[in-house]
C-alpha cells in the first residue's frame, strides 16, 4: 500500500504538483477549461464532477510508492508519451510492477473486459447487458480459463500471473472508484458499483475474448446458409470464389508437405500427399446433407451450402442463423467487429535486402478502432538477465494481462497476424426430452445452472446446455427455440423430435497454454526456442514471423488446428446427429507449414492463404484472398530489383501504401463509358491520370470508392436476401421463402436485417475477386439492375457500370456539395474513436468528455493501409491498423513503433489520444530498448519500493 507522501496524495485525489506526468501549457489549461464549463452545463453531471474530480485518477509518474510484497526497487521510466519502461531484479518484482503500472493507466479497461470475458458485464452497467451476459456464460470463457489455469499452465506462468494479480491489486486497495477512473465517477449516478479484486484468471480469460473476435470463418459458415433463401448454387459458388493462387502467393513458397515422413520441410517437401481433406482453395468442400454439398471441387467454389432443407421449407433453420446472428452483433467487441473482416499486415526482410544487412521486421494488426487502444507500448527489463530474472522484452502488451504479445527481447523479433484457419464449426442438434440425438441415442445433456446478477435489479438465472459439439447457442433466445420446435430440414434428417437448436464446436472451448507461450516466446533467444514456445500458442491460431540478430528470418503457423471426416469440410453447418461430421483428430506441429531463412529472402504474412492446393489438410476454405499481401510482395520485389537494400523508413512507406487493386481493375472500364449528363462526365473526368492511390485528400478517390459502393449494391446488395443487407434498407423484391404485403407487382417489401458495420456485400477482396471473375462475362445475370426512379435499367456490364457512375455523382453531390474541387475521400472516411462502454451507450455529456475524433483518413479496404470501412453500410472507418511497428535488428534503438491513442485510459490525460495525430499521418516514434535509450528519453521517473 502506498505510504509517502506523494502515494498519500495520488489517493485522496489531491495530488502534488509535477508527478502525474501531465503535459504543461495553454493547451492543457483550455481543455480543463472546457472541461469545467461542459460540467457546469451538465446539471446533474456538473453539479458532481470538478476537476479534482477528472485529475483524481491520473496516475503518479514520479517520485516513489511503497508496495508491500515487492523484493527489491523497481525503477518505472516513462518517455514523453508516458510509454513505461520497468526495470526489476527478479520476475516477480517485474510482473507485480507490470501489473501496477497498467491499472494505473489503463484498470476501467481492464475491469470492463474482465467483466465480458466472466458473463458480468450487468453488474456494472445493469439489465440492458442481461442478454450479452447470458451469452457468454454459454461459452463459458471464465469456466475454461480457470481450467487452464488449474490444470494446464506452468507453474512458472502461474507464479507471473499471481505477481501480476498481486501489482493490480496494490494498486486499487484503498481507493474509491473516482480515484481509479473517470468512468467509475459517471457509473456512481447509476448503480454502486465497486471494483472486485483481480485473479490470474482474470488476465487468462482476455485470451479467449481474443479468440473469439479472431475465430476465423464463423461468419462465413453463418452468411453461406442464409444465402439459400435467395440464391442458388451457382449463384453462392460465384460470391465464394477458389482462391487466386496463380496471382496472390501463398505465405509458404518454398518447401511442402513431405509424404514419406508425413511432416512439414521447409525445404524440399515432396508437396504432393493424399493426407485429409480436399484441399485449401477458397470455396471448395464437401457440403452438408442439410444443404445438398457442393459442386466443382476447388474452381466452383461452394454450391449449396447448408439450409434447412432441399425437400422442406428453409425457413425454420435459416431463421435459426439471422437469430444467432442478431445475438453475435449485439455482443461487445475484444479487438476486432466479432469476427468480420479482420486482417493484419507482417513481413519480414533478411539482411541480404536491407540497408543494415540486418533483418526488419513490420507488424500492423487490423483491429476495431478503440479508446484506450486496445495495445498498451512497454518495456519489461531484468537488469541482469539471469535465472532470478529472465526477461529483457519490449513491444505491445495487452492491459490486464501480463509479459508482450508482439515486440522484441534482445535477440529475436516478432509479429503476429490471424491465420484465419478454420477452428469453428456449428453444428444443427435435434432436441429429444432432456437430451440430443447422436448416432441412433439420444445423449442426455450435460447442463449447469448460472447466475447472471444485475446491478439495480433482480438477479437472473439461466440453464446452460452442451452437446458433443459444444453449448447450445441458440437457448440463448426464446425466438431461436420457439423456431427451432418448428424447423423442418431434408430428408435425411431425423425427426424433428422437441425440436432443434445450434451449438458451437470451437478449439478455445478446449483448455489450452497460449498464456505460457507468450512467456516462452518472450524469452526465446533462437529460431529453435521460438517453434517450441510457439507450439504452445495453440488458440488463435496465428501466423507468426519471425528475426533475430543473427541474422535468420522465419514463418511458423502453430495452433490447435482440428482435423475433419471427408464429407464435412468446415465451410457450412453440419448435422450434429451424424457421427461422420464429428472433427477427427487434430493436425500434428510437425505437419503445420513453416519456412526458415527461404532463399527469395522475404516472407509476407498478410491472411493470405498459407500454402498451396498440394498441402493435404483444409486449413481453412475461407483464406483473405490476397490483395494485399501480394501488393506487399510486389512492392519489396520492386525495391530489391537489381541489388536495391530496404531501409527502416521504406517498411514504414510500404505500411502506408494506399494503392487500391480494384480501382487498378475497374477505373479503364469506367473511363470507356460514354456519359452524356455533364455532371456526371465532370465527376468522371477524375479518374483520368488518378494512380490509384487513395490519399485522404484525393477527390479521385472519393469518386470511385463511391462507384464501387453503386457497383456492388446494384449488382449484388439488391439481390441478397434481407438477412445479410444493412439494416434500413427495404426494396420490393419476388417473394422468396418469406411473407408480407404484396404490391401490385406480386413484390413483397423485405429490409435489411444486419448492422453497418457487418452487412454485405462489405467490399473486401473477397468482393474484389468476385467483380474481376465477373468482368470477361459482360452479359453476367449479376450486372443486371432494374429502373429505380429516373436511373436507368441495366442489362449487361457496361450499363451497370454507366448506372452506377451516375449514382455515385449524385451520392457525393448529397454528402460533399455539387463542387467537386471541394471532394475528398478524407471527408468520407473518418475515423471516430468512442470510449469503451460509456462512450458508445452513455449519456450524450459523457459521450462529450470520453470521446474524439472525427480524423480523416486515407487507406481503405484490403489496400496495405488497411482503414477497412464496409461498402453496404457506407465510408465510415471500422476498422484500423491498430498499431504499427518496424523492429530493426542491426540497431534496436532504431526501431520505430506508434499505437492508435496513447498510453493512458484517462480522459484529458495528456497522453489519452497523443499519439493518434502522428498515427493518421503515418509518423512512426523512436523506440528505445537499451537502458542507455530509455534513460535519454526518460521524462518521469517513478520508483516502486519494498
Amino acid at each position: 500500500m502506498p505510504t509517502d507522501t506523494t502515494a498519500a496524495a495520488a489517493s485522496t485525489g489531491q495530488q502534488a504538483a509535477g508527478t502525474s506526468g501531465r503535459k504543461k501549457g495553454r493547451k492543457g489549461r483550455l481543455l480543463v477549461l472546457v472541461l469545467v464549463l461542459a460540467l457546469i452545463g451538465g446539471v446533474a453531471y456538473g453539479a458532481y464532477w470538478s476537476v479534482s474530480t477528472v485529475r483524481a485518477s491520473f496516475p503518479q509518474t514520479k517520485g516513489s510508492i511503497t508496495l508491500e510484497g515487492l523484493s527489491g526497487p523497481v525503477d518505472v521510466r516513462r518517455d514523453g508519451y508516458g510509454i513505461p519502461q520497468i526495470y526489476a531484479s527478479s520476475d516477480e518484482d517485474l510482473f507485480m510492477a507490470q501489473g501496477y503500472v497498467q491499472a494505473q493507466d489503463r484498470f476501467y479497461e481492464m475491469d470492463v473486459r474482465r467483466h465480458m470475458t466472466s458473463g458480468r458485464l450487468s453488474e456494472m452497467f445493469g439489465a440492458g447487458q442481461v442478454d450479452n451476459d447470458a451469452f457468454l456464460r454459454t461459452l463459458g470463457w471464465d469456466r475454461i480459463a480457470k481450467q487452464e489455469y488449474e490444470e494446464k499452465l506452468s507453474p512458472a506462468t502461474k507464479k507471473y500471473l499471481q505477481a501480476y494479480a498481486k501489482g493490480v491489486n496494490a494498486y486499487l486497495e484503498g481507493k474509491q472508484g473516482k480515484d481509479i477512473s473517470l468512468e467509475y465517477a459517471a457509473l456512481s449516478f447509476e448503480n454502486d458499483y465497486k471494483p472486485g479484486a483481480w485473479t490470474p484468471v482474470d488476465s487468462v480469460a482476455w485470451l479467449k475474448a481474443m479468440a473469439w473476435d479472431l475465430r476465423g470463418n464463423m461468419q462465413d459458415e453463418i452468411d453461406r446458409a442464409l444465402l439459400t433463401s435467395r440464391l442458388g448454387p451457382k449463384q453462392i459458388a460465384d460470391l465464394y470464389p477458389s482462391y487466386p493462387y496463380s496471382r496472390n502467393k501463398p505465405i509458404v513458397q518454398e518447401g511442402g508437405y513431405d509424404e514419406g515422413s508425413g511432416t512439414f520441410e521447409a525445404e524440399g517437401g515432396s508437396g504432393d500427399g493424399e493426407g485429409e481433406g480436399e484441399g485449401t482453395g477458397s470455396g471448395e468442400g464437401a457440403g452438408s446433407e442439410l444443404g445438398g454439398g457442393t459442386e466443382g471441387g476447388t474452381e466452383g467454389g461452394t454450391e449449396g451450402g447448408t439450409g434447412a432443407g432441399a425437400e422442406g421449407d428453409a425457413a425454420g433453420f435459416e431463421s435459426q442463423l439471422t437469430g444467432l446472428q442478431r445475438v453475435l452483433e449485439d455482443l461487445p467487441t475484444a479487438v476486432g467487429v466479432n469476427g468480420d473482416g479482420i486482417g493484419s499486415n507482417s513481413w519480414v526482410v533478411s539482411g541480404d535486402h536491407t540497408v543494415s544487412r540486418k533483418p526488419l521486421l513490420a507488424n500492423d494488426p487490423h483491429l476495431s478502432a478503440s479508446l484506450p487502444s486496445v495495445w498498451y507500448q512497454m518495456g519489461l527489463h531484468c537488469r541482469s538477465v539471469s535465472d532470478n530474472c529472465r526477461y529483457d522484452v519490449t513491444g505491445y502488451t495487452f492491459a490486464g494481462m501480463p509479459g508482450v504479445i508482439i515486440g522484441h527481447n534482445q535477440d529475436i523479433a516478432w509479429g503476429l497476424t490471424n491465420s484465419g484457419v478454420d477452428v469453428t464449426d456449428l453444428y444443427l442438434e435435434k432436441i429429444t426430452g432432456d437430451g440430443y440425438q447422436y448416432g441412433d441415442k439420444v445423449v442426455p445433456f450435460e447442463t449447469r445452472e448460472e447466475t447472471i446478477k444485475v446491478a439495480g435489479g433482480a438477479s437472473r438465472k439461466i440453464v446452460v446446455r452442451e452437446t458433443n459439439n459444444g453449448p447450445l447457442l441458440s437457448d440463448r433466445s426464446d425466438e431461436l427455440v420457439k423456431t427451432g420446435k418448428k424447423a423442418t430440414v431434408d430428408s435425411a434428417a431425423p425427426d424433428r423430435g422437441d425440436g432443434y437448436a445450434v451449438a458451437l464446436r470451437w478449439t478455445a472451448l478446449d483448455p489450452g497454454r497460449t498464456m505460457d507461450a507468450v512467456f516462452a516466446i518472450n524469452r526465446a533467444k533462437d529460431w529453435d526456442d521460438f517453434r517450441e514456445a510457439s507450439e504452445l500458442f495453440e488458440v488463435p491460431s496465428q501466423n507468426l514471423v519471425y528475426a533475430d540478430t543473427e541474422g535468420h528470418i522465419g514463418y511458423t503457423l502453430p495452433g490447435r488446428i482440428p482435423t475433419r471426416a471427408e464429407k464435412h469440410d468446415g465451410s457450412v453447418p453440419a448435422p450434429g446427429w451424424d457421427p461422420d461430421y464429428e472433427w477427427t483428430g487434430w493436425v500434428d506441429q510437425d505437419e503445420l507449414p513453416y519456412e526458415f531463412d527461404p532463399e527469395r529472402g522475404y516472407i509476407v504474412t498478410a491472411n493470405q492463404a498459407v500454402v498451396d492446393e498440394d498441402y493435404p489438410y483444409t486449413l481453412t476454405t475461407d483464406w483473405g484472398y490476397g490483395a494485399r499481401s501480394q501488393r506487399i510482395n510486389d512492392l519489396i520485389q520492386s525495391k530489391i530489383k537489381d541489388g536495391g537494400k530496404i531501409s527502416t523508413d521504406d517498411m514504414r512507406q510500404m505500411q502506408l501504401d494506399n494503392s487500391s487493386s480494384i480501382a487498378k481493375l475497374l477505373v479503364p472500364e469506367l473511363l470507356k463509358i460514354d456519359v452524356d449528363d455533364e455532371h456526371v462526365r465532370e465527376a468522371q473526368k477524375l479518374l483520368e491520370g488518378w494512380d490509384y492511390t487513395q490519399d485522404a485528400d484525393s477527390a479521385a478517390a472519393a469518386y470511385f470508392n463511391s462507384v464501387w459502393r453503386n457497383i456492388l449494391k446494384l449488382s449484388f446488395g439488391h439481390k441478397l436476401p434481407k438477412e445479410v443487407r444493412v439494416k434500413g434498407q427495404c426494396l420490393w423484391v419476388e417473394p422468396a421463402n418469406t411473407t408480407g404485403p404484396a404490391d401490385e407487382a406480386g413484390k413483397v417489401r423485405e429490409c435489411g436485417q444486419r448492422s453497418a458495420s457487418q452487412a454485405q456485400p462489405d467490399g473486401g477482396d473477397r468482393w474484389f475477386e468476385v467483380v474481376r471473375r465477373l468482368m470477361a462475362d459482360e452479359d453476367s445475370e449479376w450486372w443486371t439492375t432494374p429502373k429505380r426512379g429516373t436511373r436507368p435499367a441495366a442489362e449487361n456490364r457496361d450499363q451497370l457500370f454507366k448506372r452506377a457512375l451516375i449514382d455515385a455523382r449524385w451520392e457525393l453531390t448529397a454528402k460533399l456539395g455539387k463542387d467537386i474541387d471541394t471532394w475528398s475521400w478524407g471527408r468520407l472516411h473518418r475515423l471516430f474513436l468512442d470510449n469503451q462502454t460509456l462512450g458508445s451507450d452513455g449519456p450524450g455529456f459523457v459521450k462529450y468528455v470520453l470521446n474524439r475524433g472525427p480524423w480523416k483518413l486515407g487507406g481503405g479496404e484490403a489496400t496495405v493501409n488497411a482503414t477497412g470501412w464496409n461498402a453496404a453500410g457506407g465510408y465510415g472507418v471500422v476498422w484500423v491498423p491498430s498499431m504499427r511497428m518496424v523492429v530493426n535488428l542491426g540497431d534496436l534503438d532504431k526501431s520505430r513503433w506508434i499505437n492508435l491513442t496513447g498510453a493512458s485510459g484517462h480522459a484529458y490525460n495528456a497522453h489519452y489520444v497523443d499519439q493518434t495525430d502522428k498515427w493518421a499521418e503515418g509518423e512512426l516514434l523512436e523506440w528505445a530498448y537499451s537502458e542507455k535509450a530509455v534513460e535519454d528519453s526518460t521524462t518521469d521517473h517513478l520508483v516502486l519500493k519494498p
